[in-house]
């Protein structure tokens, strides 16, 4: 992570503060339900809340010596409480404070995520209805197929950050768990309630079973479900970069007073914004299959899984974090050439219409392979540069033996390939205008 991909509110999450904020509360709770059933001096926690203090700088410079990280801080919190310390981390293991504290964070980064979601959703809705009529080529294989509309378009992108939004809340599903089960996870050194007390209070669910670490198949899902979604803004961003080529100019990014787009050619007016998110998107997806080998580590636990979540974890959200604002920005501020849609769809002499003209001389009495073999024949001399489809068609003797004039004309009204856009704007949205 750097910053120029960083917003403040996900990287303050994974700030040596926060991190060690977290710890104290996880400690300070598991005290305060010690206290509660009597396993520690009345008194105790009520101390630690008042005292306890932390320094990153003096966390630091007690872990050179002792190589262990929780150690280091519980010294130095033991520094500002005095003797009560001796009762914090009873019966725990680093890993409770370690693992039920990464979760926490990735549940607050999550919930953060949700919001750019949101924001992304919102900018689809909004552009989807703005261009709900605006006629465009449909594609397969780069190569002009049959009209769509740019609301369509933008439509299709809808429900798929729709799906993305699920997953999300699936996930922060997965994620939301606590463990405080002591050395080995049996629960010998430390009551199965005070694990409930402090899944209660972070708002997690105790982990079923934790071998000493939370199951590592909770986080390659995780991070598995944020490199969809970091695939799902590339697909935009690639769909974005390939209408904003000069020779289609269908739809361009913003391009802001004063920007410039080349140190050589002033001319130039590049896809930065959705390029770079093509590069985020990789970054995020990046972190999937380390996720997936953290999962299986030896016996009840080990600690090769340690080192790479501690790259992962702020790296992965930071980025999709900074992705997602990024999308929603391009989408808001998403210039579009109306006028140049209908050019380019007007390019190839009306050739988006031969499967009407296939599919009506099939209705007319025609062998689907004879009627496919005269209209790819008038279709390919379009292809060629020689004219109009229509003309072709109008001067083939056996399409107009089956087509009147009239007809082969009512089959080139473009309106006819939008006459469901409402019905898909219904499925989308749940509404139609």
């Amino acid at each position: 992570m750097i910053p120029r991909y960083a917003r403040p509110a996900m990287t303050a999450i994974w700030e040596p503060e926060s991190k060690y904020g977290i710890w104290l509360e996880i400690e300070t709770l598991a005290a305060e339900a010690m206290e509660a059933l009597g396993q520690i001096p009345a008194g105790t926690s009520a101390v630690v809340r008042e005292k306890a203090a932390f320094e990153v700088a003096r966390i630091d410079e007690i872990e050179a010596e002792v190589k262990h990280d929780v150690i280091a801080f519980l010294t130095n919190v033991a520094e500002h409480v005095g003797e009560p310390a001796r009762f914090l981390h009873k019966g725990m293991t680093s890993s409770d404070v370690l693992d039920t504290c990464l979760n926490v964070q990735l549940v607050r980064a999550t919930d953060i995520l949700m919001e750019g979601m949101d924001r992304v959703l919102t900018a689809l809705e909004k552009r989807a209805f703005e261009h709900k009529m605006t006629p465009t080529i449909g594609r397969s294989h780069g190569i002009h197929a049959e009209p769509t509309t740019f609301g369509v378009k933008l439509a299709t992108f809808h429900a798929e950050f729709q799906r993305a939004k699920k997953r999300l809340v699936a996930a922060r599903e997965e994620i939301a768990t606590c463990a405080i089960s002591g050395a080995v996870g049996t629960f010998a050194n430390i009551d199965p309630r005070i694990e409930e007390y402090v899944s209660e209070k972070l708002g997690l669910s105790p982990e079923p079973v934790s071998t000493q670490v939370i199951p590592r198949d909770r986080h390659a899902m995780y991070f598995a479900t944020l490199g969809v979604i970091a695939s799902s803004i590339e697909r935009l961003a690639t769909e974005i970069r390939h209408l904003q080529r000069t020779e289609l100019y269908e739809a361009e990014e913003f391009f802001s007073k004063g920007q410039k787009g080349s140190s050589a050619m002033p001319h130039k007016r590049n896809p930065v914004l959705t390029e770079n998110l093509t590069g985020l998107a990789r970054l995020v997806r990046m972190a999937v299959v380390p996720a997936m080998e953290n999962v299986a580590l030896w016996h009840e636990r080990d600690i090769s899984h340690s080192s790479v979540e501690r790259g992962i974890g702020p790296d992965t959200t930071i980025h999709l974090d900074f992705a997602l604002h990024r999308l929603a920005g391009v989408i808001e501020n998403l210039l579009v050439y109306p006028e140049n849609m209908q050019a380019v769809m007007d390019k190839m002499g009306g050739l988006h219409n031969s499967q009407r003209v296939l599919l009506a001389l099939v209705e007319a009495g025609n062998s689907r392979e004879d009627s496919y073999r005269m209209v790819q024949r008038n279709a390919m001399k379009t292809w060629a540069g020689e004219g109009a489809f229509l003309d072709h068609l109008r001067a083939d003797a056996d399409v107009t033996a089956k087509l009147s004039n009239e007809k082969l004309e009512s089959l080139f009204d473009d309106g006819y390939h939008f006459q469901r856009v409402d019905y898909i704007f219904t499925r989308v949205f749940g509404r139609s205008a």
